[in-house]
């Protein structure tokens, strides 16, 4: 099995090698930068802690954008079902691991009871169904005030979540936190990877590009849609525990549809079925802009809000394939040669005509 998974790693592209190798020096400079002020908590640190939740939810997305086609745009709602669930848990004095536990089978759950009638649709219908599901769950937690405090968010007077804490050994500083948080994300991206690779990957390409062709070709499409689904919910809900341990305080506020259309902006600017491109997408969409607001100042910096169109709409008409694509999406939105380009360009032309 190791000498398999070695030979899956040998066949990355050294595009891939050098920007991962990139990304990791980026990672390890939080890390420096606490360090040189001498180990006290720092904005960066604590910036770059929220880097690593979007990404973790952005890798996620990017199974069921990125990977199956499917416009999801209510994953911050899995990401609120993890938080509120961890943080309920932890005030009534569950143990960390039982309370995340709790929280990532209540995301997947979660993910199933949404899938089972939203599988059969598509585009338009489908990510309407997926918008309404992340309002669903951003108006419960605001209104249910017995169980999660409503707008006033948790913990409420009197009341306290904890630390991350495994027992043996607990994490006690934003680096620890830091640290675990790229853990985390090595180990997602990992199984991101592992899957895109597997067959059950090949098939949910297969979907992505022809759902019909693909069932006719024996793949069970509702079957994988709602698998990817629901696996698509673990990593929102380990995004929701690691905030919520972290901050300590969550609200309501946290579940809006802009962070839904944040994530797909991540993921379509990326690089849609991109591992690298999601990360870079990440840094650059959350990260900079948080960054700059240091620099700035904070009314200058509500401009990136703006900018998210502008840049996407450059995007789509400049490189429709994203900043890092994937090798197999890259060769499918850009023609092989200037010929194959015009030929195309006349097929258009002629149906336009038409």
């Amino acid at each position: 099995m190791l000498t398999k998974i070695k030979d899956e790693f040998s066949s990355l592209s050294k595009r891939d090698i050098l920007i991962l190798s990139a990304l990791g020096i980026i990672a390890l400079l939080p890390i420096i930068h606490y360090l040189a002020i001498g180990g006290t908590t720092s904005y960066y640190l604590d910036v770059s802690i929220k880097v690593c939740v979007y990404l973790l939810l952005a890798l996620g997305l990017n199974l069921v954008i990125g990977y199956t086609g499917l416009l999801d745009l209510g994953f911050i709602g899995v990401f609120g079902i993890g938080a509120y669930t961890a943080a309920i848990m932890s005030i009534h004095g569950y143990h960390f691991l039982i309370s995340s536990l709790v929280a990532i089978i209540m995301a997947m759950l979660f993910r199933l009871i949404i899938g089972l009638p939203v599988i059969r649709l598509r585009g338009d219908y489908l990510a309407i169904a997926t918008l309404g599901f992340g309002e669903m769950v951003r108006i419960i937690v605001n209104n249910l005030d017995p169980l999660t405090n409503g707008p006033r968010g948790l913990p409420g007077v009197g009341q306290k979540i904890s630390k991350i804490d495994f027992g043996i050994f607990s994490l006690n500083s934003s680096l620890e936190v830091y640290i675990f948080s790229l853990i985390v994300i090595a180990l997602g991206g990992l199984a991101s990877y592992r899957i895109e690779h597997s067959r059950i990957g090949r098939a949910l390409v297969a979907i992505r590009e022809d759902e019909i062709a693909a069932s006719l070709m024996g793949v069970n499409v509702s079957k994988l849609k709602l698998f990817i689904f629901v696996i698509s919910g673990i990593y929102g809900a380990l995004a929701g525990i690691i905030y919520t341990h972290h901050i300590k305080f969550i609200t309501p506020n946290l579940i809006l549809f802009w962070d839904s259309i944040l994530l797909v902006s991540i993921v379509v600017i990326g690089g849609i079925g991109s591992i690298p491109g999601t990360i870079v997408g990440a840094i650059l969409f959350y990260g900079v802009p948080e960054l700059l607001r240091d620099f700035l100042g904070s009314q200058l910096a509500e401009f990136r809000m703006l900018t998210f169109g502008l840049i996407m709409l450059l995007m789509i008409i400049f490189r429709p394939q994203g900043l890092i694509p994937s090798e197999r999406r890259k060769y499918e939105l850009k023609p092989e040669t200037e010929k194959v380009k015009e030929e195309e360009d006349e097929n258009l032309f002629d149906l336009e005509k038409r």
